[in-house]
């Protein structure tokens, strides 16, 4: 699944990844890296990681909290918040064109897979 929607999202420069990344900042307030991270199911560190590359684009901006300078806070820049305006349609359509291959079954999947990934987070 990973491979499709990078191979969808190689014209905007981003991989699935990247894009989910992308989604998860765009909020009215900026979320902490703990928040971040627990939204999208990894650890700080690989976060961190991940955060760089789109940082060093200038699409993603990390600074401190205002009341607790310990707190990094997330946050798209403009150049970010456009990028996924144009990511955002390429990964519907990816979607749709998807789904359309497990006609009622894909209901099935998501459950499916998002069982998987309750059993992950308890082992």
């Amino acid at each position: 699944m990973a491979r499709i929607f990078d191979d969808a999202l190689r014209p905007v420069g981003l991989k699935s990844g990247q894009f989910s990344l992308l989604m998860s900042l765009n909020r009215p307030a900026p979320p902490s890296i703990g928040e971040v991270a627990t939204v999208l199911g990894m650890d700080r560190t690989t976060l961190t990681a991940n955060l760089k590359p789109l940082e060093k684009r200038g699409l993603v901006r990390v600074s401190a909290d205002e009341e607790d300078r310990r707190t990094r806070r997330l946050s798209l820049t403009p150049a970010g918040e456009q990028l996924l305006k144009t990511a955002a349609p390429i990964w519907e359509a990816t979607h749709a064109r998807i789904a359309v291959h497990f006609e009622d079954g894909a209901d099935k999947l998501r459950n499916d897979l998002a069982t998987l990934a309750r059993i992950e987070e308890a082992e």
